[in-house]
């Protein structure tokens, strides 16, 4: 075949077309979840052809939703670190990292919550791709604040169920405050985490049982 016969080749997908689709699916999720997103509506707000989403993401939509997913906790982990790069003590992080998602829950007018917490909740068996990205989110999440306060100076075992409690206590508040259309029940449960934790907040306080 000569090259004036030769069909054209196929158009090479538009540059940063791949971190549209993401953010158009990370923004669907937090305000409608995983099955209450049609793929049509991410296509329109990427300004993407469905060709393009499968050469990203073959898999289609549960791909795309578990690149979605990877990239808020990568933005979680980026803003925890940030966080205690200024502030060191946990205990003063966590209410900062609290503060910061009431921000911006209440700057969306309570429509943009957290996505994990989102889509765990609509999850089914079948779900399997969508569940072990957010077991993993989770626990990437917990990790970090357990190094967090390991390097505080508090053991491995409490280290991680601190950080346990402070990732679901992050998570049920944000969902009761987006269901209320209120900040109220998220500075409630900040409150009562912190007034919880400042007894634990120095492994070498009296409450502890260390000798002062």
């Amino acid at each position: 075949m000569s090259p004036e016969t030769r069909p054209p080749a196929a158009a090479a997908p538009t540059p940063g077309t791949r971190d549209r689709l993401i953010a158009a699916m990370t923004d669907a999720l937090r305000r409608r979840g995983y099955h209450g997103t049609g793929l049509s509506d991410i296509l329109q707000q990427a300004g993407a052809p469905k060709g393009v989403l499968y050469h990203h993401f073959p898999g289609g939509k549960a791909d795309l939703a578990v690149a979605a997913i990877e990239q808020v906790v990568d933005r979680m982990e980026t803003g925890l670190d940030q966080l205690l790069a200024r502030q060191p003590d946990p205990l003063q992080a966590t209410r900062q990292w609290l503060q910061a998602a009431t921000g911006r829950l209440q700057a969306s007018d309570f429509e943009s919550g957290c996505p994990l917490a989102t889509i765990a909740l609509e999850t089914t068996a079948a779900d399997t791709a969508l569940r072990q990205a957010l077991a993993r989110a989770f626990d990437r999440l917990r990790r970090r604040l357990a190094q967090a306060l390991t390097s505080a100076g508090h053991d491995t075992s409490r280290a991680d169920a601190l950080a346990a409690l402070i990732v679901s206590a992050y998570e049920g508040g944000l969902l009761q405050a987006r269901v209320a259309h209120s900040t109220d029940p998220l500075n409630r449960v900040t409150d009562a985490l912190l007034d919880l934790l400042a007894p634990v907040a120095r492994p070498d306080s009296p409450a502890t049982g260390a000798t002062p």
